[in-house]
């Protein structure tokens, strides 16, 4: 049976809705990233030792994807029982609130080690938060978009991120620049306070949106799974895998943001706080144009080869760029980082929501993609701690970091070579073994 088409104006609206959506709550989870670098090992921890204290807070900055799989299991679940409305609503109010809590805390000097105990709750809530969040969006998006422009379409949702990050940088540049003690006394605390506008506008933007066309006829046939993870476990194990695998790629991204960052400002190379976060700004603004390009061209030659693109490119040019900040030429910094980062990353990043979402069946996408990513998810987010670890005492060895980011895209490059070409499937017919089969079984029934 064919799923109808979406309403006329549904596609571009869920593709806004996305959208506006990921971006406000991945500022919120950008946010953190960059005061985890350079504000957080003052405020939260011991200042006696600054080594120990940027790698607990680059730690605490790793939890959340710790408690992604945990929450993408819950929200997965949810979220192919009950809708991908309702989870898209939930996931913004949880991370606007979690984040504005952060705002308000306490520091290390008022309350001492209840300080650091509090920030890792709310980092937690903002994993959970996160886990569903794209999983939710994605699907929202796949399944109500025409077969043949599912990847310009749910490109939207990355699109979104870069935006929420660009967003956050933009925040953070003038923050960064006020004197040391306004910045540690109240200064960091805004950007997280701005962010309970996030459970205002997102209510606001997406109880409007109809749920999608696939759901809603899995809904009205009784074929809505009561545990859709034994399904997905029994059906999918495979595409589960490679949706892991392939979701390491996004070391790449909290290499690029959080440890390069740290290491940029550090005492070794010695570049401005504002002149690397204006790199991470001008990345996710070509970013921006290069993902919708980059996921139209998934449309037309297919996902696998634009994501080889972007994974085997990032691990390579992960050296070019970590290189460029040791030698402190900040032209060079500004020009390789928006190739890395903006260009090449987006190949991977901007298709890969269209591309887990094809491997598996409307029944069980909203877990397979949740469980899928924030299982990776949760590695590339630590990665950020083992690079600080791998760059020595001093935190300079930047070719041991890139070596190690490049051996973490190995798995999305083998994850690709595996996996079936989707991107000519009909929507219905996505997540079978068998598509020419189960369409003529469908002839037959019909």
């Amino acid at each position: 049976m064919s799923v109808p088409a979406a309403p006329p104006g549904q596609p571009k609206k869920a593709a806004t809705a996305a959208w506006i959506g990921s971006a406000l709550e991945y500022y919120d989870f950008f946010i953190y990233g960059s005061a985890a670098a350079l504000i957080f090992p003052t405020v939260f921890f011991d200042e006696s030792d600054p080594a120990t204290a940027t790698l607990l807070s680059l730690g605490t900055f790793g939890v959340a994807y710790a408690a992604r799989p945990i929450g993408a299991l819950f929200l997965g679940h949810y979220g192919d029982r009950l809708g991908r409305k309702k989870i898209m609503v939930f996931t913004l109010i949880l991370m606007g609130l979690s984040t504005f809590l952060i705002g308000c805390l306490p520091t290390r000097d008022q309350v001492g080690t209840l300080a650091p105990v509090l920030l890792v709750i709310c980092r937690v809530l903002q994993g959970i938060s996160a886990a569903g969040e794209q999983a939710s969006a994605n699907s929202m998006t796949l399944e109500h978009a025409p077969s043949e422009r599912r990847g310009f379409f749910t490109s939207f949702t990355l699109s979104g991120t870069q935006g929420g990050q660009l967003l956050a940088t933009l925040v953070f540049i003038p923050i960064a620049a006020l004197p040391e003690d306004q910045l540690l006394s109240w200064g960091w605390r805004v950007p997280f306070w701005m962010s309970i506008a996030v459970a205002v506008v997102g209510y606001v933007i997406r109880r409007t949106l109809d749920e999608t066309p696939a759901f809603t006829q899995q809904t009205e046939s009784g074929g809505v799974a009561k545990l859709p993870l034994a399904i997905l476990l029994r059906e999918h194990w495979a595409d589960v895998l490679r949706v892991i695998a392939g979701a390491l790629v996004a070391s790449v991204s909290t290499i690029f943001t959080v440890w390069a960052l740290a290491y940029g400002t550090s005492d070794s190379v010695g570049l401005s706080r504002s002149s690397m976060l204006w790199v991470g700004a001008l990345a996710n603004l070509v970013a921006l144009a290069a993902i919708p390009l980059w996921a139209t061209l998934s449309d037309r030659i297919g996902r696998r080869p634009v994501f080889l693109i972007g994974a085997a490119g990032s691990a390579v040019m992960m050296f070019v760029y970590l290189w460029a900040i040791s030698t402190g030429a900040y032209p060079l910094v500004l020009v390789l980082g928006i190739v890395t980062f903006g260009v090449v990353y987006s190949a991977a990043n901007g298709i890969w929501p269209a591309f887990y979402g094809e491997m598996f069946s409307t029944r069980v996408r909203l877990s397979g993609m949740a469980i899928g990513t924030q299982i990776g998810f949760a590695v590339a987010g630590f990665a950020v701690t083992f690079a600080a670890q791998i760059a020595g005492p001093d935190g300079d060895d930047w070719f041991a970091v890139a070596l190690f980011t490049a051996a973490l895209c190995v798995p999305p490059v083998l994850a690709a070579l595996t996996a079936r070409e989707t991107h000519k499937i009909p929507t219905e017919l996505l997540g079978t073994r068998t598509p020419h089969e189960k369409n003529d079984r469908d002839r037959v029934a019909a």
